[in-house]
């Protein structure tokens, strides 16, 4: 069993799609930018698995140098010139040094950070970010031209059967059941997988689509996805969908402000399936 920013893992999961798109990046002049859905494993991807493959090559653990941005530990390195002088000054010689910074969306002015990083020599970058402030069109946008994205998805049914165990047939069941997220692997029964991707949802993916579209009311869109998703197959349109708010749930919310959230929700969708 090891621990990994305050979670257990009893297996490890193989990532050697993504692991070896960093490895092929190595050293390139350009800052590496993990980017993917919450909770599909960006941080696990580069502070266990290519940190331990930095270890297997003989990189000196003094040269891997890593800030975990949403840590309460490092809020002060959320400055950004108080970051660029902590990471300068843990370089040591001409021999290359690999920065790892974790949720760099905490950092007002990261790009300023990270490009003044990269006119030092001997430093490789490599950043992770996803919340409702920063998608990978940000991100690739701030870095100019100098940034190369991995995409990191949720687990294949590969990668998922592999930390399951188990059969075949009753890892498919779960894989189609409740998905790819790799923390679900390590929930012990159906109910509490459900308990945890309920909670993700809401407490994740819906306040970072509030927070980013400006959405005061949130238990109505709550709603409306719960309608859409109970309405697969049928057709809907938003004066439809407001007779059922106003019949059903007491609400006064407009056939316009439906039609708004009904767009949200479907960009929503489309940034999933292209994890960033």
């Amino acid at each position: 069993m090891w621990t990994i920013f305050g979670v257990r893992y009893n297996m490890e999961i193989t990532r050697d799609i993504y692991l070896n798109k960093l490895i092929s990046r190595m050293s390139n002049g350009m800052v590496k930018i993990i980017t993917g859905v919450r909770r599909c494993g960006k941080s696990y991807l580069l502070f266990r698995l290519f940190k331990e493959h930095l270890i297997k090559e003989r990189v000196p653990h003094a040269n891997i140098i890593e800030v975990a941005l949403d840590d309460i530990a490092n809020r002060k390195l959320r400055n950004a010139e108080v970051l660029y002088d902590y990471v300068k000054a843990q370089i040591k010689g001409s021999s290359i040094h690999y920065v790892f910074l974790d949720e760099i969306q905490f950092v007002d002015g990261f790009s300023d950070v990270v490009n003044g990083l990269l006119r030092i020599s001997n430093i490789d970058i490599y950043v992770t970010g996803s919340n409702s402030r920063l998608l990978s069109s940000d991100i690739l946008t701030e870095f100019r031209g100098r940034g190369d994205e991995v995409r990191v998805y949720p687990l294949c049914f590969s990668e998922y059967f592999a930390a399951s165990g188990g059969s075949v047939k009753q890892a498919w069941k779960d894989y189609y059941t409740f998905g790819g997220m790799p923390l679900v692997t390590y929930r012990e029964d159906d109910e509490m997988k459900v308990g945890y991707l309920v909670n993700l949802f809401k407490e994740v993916y819906l306040r970072d689509i509030c927070e980013r579209n400006s959405i005061k009311h949130e238990a109505d869109l709550e709603a409306l996805i719960d309608i859409l998703a109970s309405s697969i197959g049928s057709l809907t349109n938003p004066s439809k969908l407001q007779r059922t708010f106003k019949s059903g749930r007491s609400s006064a919310i407009t056939d316009k402000t439906i039609k708004t959230y009904k767009m949200t929700w479907s960009r929503f969708l489309i940034i999933f399936a292209t994890s960033g």
